[in-house]
């Protein structure tokens, strides 16, 4: 497990794509406890280790997870979520052509089981998916920064301008992508310390795009 970041409030690791952030069954290990195994080990602690995620990513998905090491840290993280404080920026390579080097989506989105559908602002249960794009260096290679945080949006919004992430195929992307993953990375998070309040920016690197983006990001 490779960790980003560590104190006595907070716990970030850079999640593998292929694996769940929590578990959905008995039969898959989940990063939460492979985070309480090694929170567990490393400070011998005896008894259960407190560890919530603050937010989750998708099995396919690879990059940044935050966790909550007291239910003081968690508490404080999620009202700072719901006041609009932590912020998520992800890169991915996309199949297809974007509309414009960068711009705004937004979509309305129902939660299907297993995936996300864009919907009529009308419908019942409809959400706003908001999201901004920037085209990087590639013309697949985009940076997207999260207003909204519903289920499947980046890979539903996407999908839905005809250029899927690639290897999503859930979402329609017709390329060759690695088993088990997706093209999509969490690379960047900023946030207020739950206790120091302190503004936070943690990075995670990734492989499918040169380093020196990382750098500028």
């Amino acid at each position: 497990m490779e960790v980003i970041y560590l104190d006595n409030h907070l716990l970030a690791v850079n999640k593998k794509a292929g694996i769940a952030t929590q578990a959905h069954d008995a039969s898959n290990e989940s990063l939460e406890e492979v985070a309480k195994k090694w929170i567990k080990e490393k400070y011998r602690k005896p008894g259960k280790v407190f560890l919530e995620p603050i937010h989750r990513i998708d099995r396919p998905v690879s990059g940044l997870v935050l966790f909550a090491r007291t239910s003081k840290a968690l508490s404080r993280l999620q009202e700072a979520m719901r006041e609009k404080q932590i912020h998520k920026t992800y890169y991915a390579l996309v199949d297809g052509k974007l509309p414009s080097e960068e711009g705004t989506l937004e979509h309305y989105l129902v939660h299907d089981e297993f995936r996300a559908r864009v919907v009529s602002s009308t419908e019942k249960d409809a959400k706003l998916a908001r999201l901004h794009f920037k085209v990087l260096d590639t013309p697949s290679l985009v940076e997207i920064v999260l207003e909204t945080g519903r289920y499947h949006q980046i890979r539903a919004q996407f999908a839905a301008i005809g250029c899927p992430i690639v290897g999503d195929r859930k979402y329609g992307s017709k390329t060759a992508w690695k088993k088990d993953e997706i093209a999509l990375h969490h690379v960047r998070l900023e946030f207020p310390h739950p206790v120091n309040k302190e503004n936070l920016i943690l990075k995670s690197p990734i492989q499918f795009r040169p380093q020196r983006i990382f750098l500028n990001a």
